[in-house]
Order: structure tokens, then C-alpha cells, then sequence
């Protein structure tokens, strides 16, 4: 899309700008490399190492909670025999993938994209990179610009604002920021919450701590799963690596949507087998009901996978103790319980959670006028109405993450491949004349989403603007159908044709 002609001294003029190089990015850019290879491409990152996620979460015991036949890119098989992977595991794969498709020679580290304007005039977006280290802003000009930075704020995680923590004597950590000298051998450890990180540090600190308390407010939906595939390993030893690869992870997907699916249609059923489960593991003289049943509905929030029932048997050999009440206080020798009841602790871990981040905290704009993604409708899950050449990667919330992420990659490459075709400029998702009807953007409970929602961008209830959670949708949307449709608009530059017939202000919102 850049002609030569057009760069100017000191200015990089880029085809494709890709922001971030965890999963998404790296994903992305290997789609790129192999589907629009005569692309010139930067990903920007602001770490000093590939991974996003992966290299930012270093506390004791990181794994991925989806399968990683699943959560492994579509182009690239994964071979280890463990399903459910530790954390350092999947920087590799991660790492490997870059190297092998090249993609690792454009990757940026130490920066940061903290703007970006659309210029309408010149078809082009002009990007505010950030060095991280000096604070200098270096401006890249680009025609396509692709967020794959996740969904949530990497400098700080979410903790509540608990009373009296400045009065505990010992250390308060939160697992985004694990200090890498922390030594808890032998020390009493709190973890407060039970979500996806505290199941995972929970039984792991508990091998060498003197005692760990998961103290929850409320419970979640745990399962046992074996740490390894049985069916994967079987066709791995026998089949090629592609074909094996695929089968499973077709398997997987299938039976992934087999349970969300009953989740929805008959939550009891699904419920009463997950904690038919838990009762199994943990014995009949231990209250399940109170520990581990939950108040909401099975996928009203993400689902706790737990390898080879960890957690359970931690809690069985008596390493692990399960409390369920609300804090009072932080007190000096640990945490007073609404219930009276006092928590000591040497070691309080703060598995509270997330803060959602939309686009990286990225600012927009087009043609100088501020973009407000709460006031914007979601195309296809990945666009939103009024901005022009622009898309982001965010994954499911009921399945693996890369699902969607590699279904997004692919997808931009042929929305590239088209407009080169057909000399188009931009692309620019459009709201039928009579509007749409407005949805919040996600129906899930989890905390991190409840205290986002304003900040994030609406769907509508019919497609292209309907957020599925749904992998075959999305695949014969995004995979096998067409990129034209009554929904987007392909144009030149000079066509008056800005979307949904509105000046660029008000597309931008107030």
C-alpha cells in the first residue's frame, strides 16, 4: 500500500503496524509473513522479550488454563506431551514460531504505541512510538494498523482497597508483579481469591510453604483435568505432526462446545457434574457445598481447570486449607474475617484479578478527532464502525484464546489482499442507516469485565455487529466468507464515502 516515493527523511512508512508480541502479534505477523509476504511490517512491543502474557506472568506454577492443542496457533503444532502447559513452555513455542517464520527480525522491543491518528486526506495512520527507556516519541507512518496487545493493563493488576494493609508486618505481593527473590519456604501463606491464578499458585507454593489458606469470598467451578492428553499422545506417535495436530484440536473445540453448550441449555446439569466431581475428589465428610458451589451459573464466568486434580490433592494432604468469608482487615499478623475468625500469615498473595485495558491504552483518533471506543459497535468482533483500516485480536471468553486470534490474523491478511486487488485505500466498517440495536459487548460476570464495561465497545444483536463466542460462526464468517458485504465500505482516497454518512467528528464520538 506505501509507494516508495511517498517516504520522507526521518519518518518510517510502514504497510502494516502491529501492536504487542504475545500470541496475538507473534500469531498475527506469521499470517502476514505467509499470506501478504511483500508487506512491510513492524510489531512494537513494549517488553524487552517475546510473550506478552506469557513473559509478564512469572509467578510459581504459570500455565496456560486452556488446552494447548487449542490455545497453539493453527500453522504450528504443538508436540510437547503436556496438554496443559507451564508458562515457560509456552514462551518457547512462542519464540519458536517468531524464528521460524521470520517474524522475529521486525519485532521492536522497548516500545510503546501510544497514539494514533487517521488521516483521511492521505489515507494513512500516523503512530506516536514511545521508547520506553529514553520517553522519546519516534512517529511511524502506517496504512493498516493492528492491535494485538490483549485486553487488560500491564503495569498494574486489580486489588481492592482493603483496610488496614499498611498495619500487616509481613510481605503483600500481587502474582503480575512475582519478585523474583521471593523465597515463601517454610513461611504461612494467604492467597486471597480463587480464580484461574490462585488455583494455579495455590498447590504449587503449597510444596514448599508451611501452609497455604485460599481464602475466597465466594466459589468457583473447578475441574480435574488430566495434565495430559491420552488421545493427542496416541496420534502423535502414530500420525505426522499436521495431521495429528489438527484431529486433536478439532476434538478439543468440539467438546469445548459440547459443555459451553450445555452450560447454557441446562446449567443445573452441567453444574451438578462439577461438583459431583469436586465431592468425588475431595470425600463425602468434605463441605463441597460450601467451598466449591457457586453461586452463578457454569460460564457466567470462566471456568478453573485444575491438571491432574492439583489443588484437590493439596487440599487432601492437608498442605492446603480452603476458607470462604469476607475480609475485614488486614491486621498485623495476617487478616481478620468478617466471621471473627483470624488468618496468620507471614506471606499475603493478592489473586484479585485484573484491570481491562482497551486497545493497550492506546489513544485514537481520526482526522484529529478523539475516538471514544465505548460509543463504537464491534464488526465481525474485530473492527469497529468509523475507523478506518483498523482491527484488534481479542480471543473468547468461553474457549481458547488463539481461536479467535488466529481467525482475526488470517482475516486481515485477506482484507489486504483484496484492497490491493481492487485499489482500494481503506476499509471502514459501516452502521446500517436505521442503526442497531445495542448489546453490551460481553455477557460474563467475572469481575475484571463488570468493572470495564463502560470503557468497551457495544455489539448489536444480529451479525456482522453480534459477538458469537463462537468458533464455527466465526470461521464461516471469518475464515470462509466473503470480506465485502453491505456492512464495510472499500474506497479510494478522495471517494466521499467516510462512513455511515456522518463527518469524521461525529463518527469519533463526543
Amino acid at each position: 500500500m506505501v509507494n516508495d516515493n511517498e517516504i520522507t527523511a526521518g519518518t518510517r512508512h510502514l504497510d502494516v503496524l502491529i501492536i504487542g508480541a504475545g500470541i496475538s502479534g507473534i500469531g498475527a505477523a506469521c499470517h502476514l509473513q505467509t499470506h501478504c509476504p511483500d508487506k512491510r511490517y513492524a510489531i512494537i512491543e513494549g517488553r524487552s522479550a517475546i510473550g506478552g502474557t506469557w513473559d509478564l506472568f512469572r509467578y510459581p506454577g504459570i500455565r496456560s488454563d486452556s488446552d494447548m492443542y487449542t490455545f497453539g496457533f493453527n500453522f504450528k503444532p504443538w508436540k510437547s506431551r503436556k496438554a496443559i502447559s507451564p508458562g515457560k513452555d509456552i514462551r518457547e513455542y512462542l519464540t519458536e514460531a517468531a524464528a521460524e517464520n521470520g517474524v522475529d527480525k521486525h519485532i521492536e522491543f522497548g516500545h510503546r504505541v501510544v497514539a494514533a491518528d487517521w488521516c483521511s486526506a492521505t489515507a494513512r495512520w500516523t503512530a506516536q512510538v514511545k521508547n520506553v527507556a529514553t520517553g522519546s516519541i519516534e512517529k511511524v507512518i502506517c496504512s493498516f494498523l493492528f492491535s494485538c496487545g490483549g485486553y487488560y493493563n500491564y503495569d498494574h493488576g486489580y486489588t481492592p482497597d482493603f483496610e488496614g494493609t499498611d498495619s500487616f508486618r509481613g510481605k503483600i505481593v500481587h502474582p503480575q508483579h512475582w519478585p523474583e527473590d521471593l523465597d515463601y519456604t517454610g513461611k504461612k501463606v494467604i492467597v486471597v481469591g480463587s480464580g484461574a491464578t490462585a488455583v494455579t499458585l495455590v498447590p504449587t507454593m503449597a510444596t514448599t510453604a508451611a501452609g497455604v489458606t485460599m481464602l475466597q469470598r465466594s466459589p468457583t467451578y473447578i475441574m480435574a483435568r488430566p495434565q495430559e492428553d491420552v488421545i493427542a499422545n496416541f496420534l502423535q506417535r502414530w500420525l505426522p505432526d499436521k495431521l495429528a495436530y489438527s484431529l486433536v484440536r478439532w476434538k478439543n473445540v468440539l467438546l469445548g462446545m459440547i459443555i459451553f453448550r450445555l452450560a447454557k441449555r441446562n446449567p443445573e446439569r452441567l453444574k451438578r457434574w462439577i461438583i459431583k466431581g469436586a465431592r468425588t475428589a475431595l470425600g463425602p465428610e468434605y463441605d463441597v457445598e460450601k467451598h466449591f458451589t457457586p453461586r452463578y451459573k457454569p460460564w457466567d464466568q470462566r471456568l478453573c481447570l485444575i491438571p491432574d486434580g492439583d489443588l484437590f490433592e493439596a487440599i487432601k494432604n492437608g498442605s492446603v486449607t480452603v476458607v470462604t468469608d469476607h475480609i475485614d482487615k488486614f491486621v498485623p499478623d495476617g487478616i481478620l474475617l468478617k466471621s471473627g475468625e483470624l488468618l496468620d500469615a507471614d506471606l499475603i498473595v493478592t489473586a484479585t484479578g485484573l484491570k481491562a485495558e482497551v486497545f493497550s491504552g492506546l489513544h485514537l483518533s481520526v482526522d484529529q478527532q478523539i475516538v471514544h471506543p465505548a460509543t463504537h459497535y464491534c464488526y465481525k468482533g474485530m473492527m469497529l464502525n468509523g475507523l478506518p483500516n483498523f482491527a484488534f485480536a481479542v480471543g473468547y471468553t468461553n474457549a481458547s484464546w488463539t481461536l479467535k486470534s488466529d481467525l482475526v490474523g488470517e482475516y486481515v491478511c485477506r482484507l489486504l489482499k483484496h484492497m490491493d486487488k481492487n485499489g482500494y485505500d481503506y476499509c471502514v466498517p459501516t452502521l446500517p442507516a436505521d442503526g442497531i440495536e445495542e448489546e453490551p459487548l460481553l455477557d460474563f460476570t467475572s469481575g475484571y469485565v463488570l468493572r470495564a464495561l463502560e470503557q468497551m465497545p457495544k455489539q448489536g444483536t444480529k451479525k456482522p455487529w453480534k459477538l458469537y463466542q463462537n468458533y464455527f460462526l466465526d470461521r464461516l464468517s471469518l475464515h470462509n466468507g466473503s470480506v465485502a458485504d453491505s456492512s464495510i465500505v472499500f474506497a479510494r482516497i478522495g471517494d466521499d464515502r467516510i462512513a455511515d454518512g456522518q463527518s469524521t467528528a461525529e463518527l469519533s464520538g463526543p
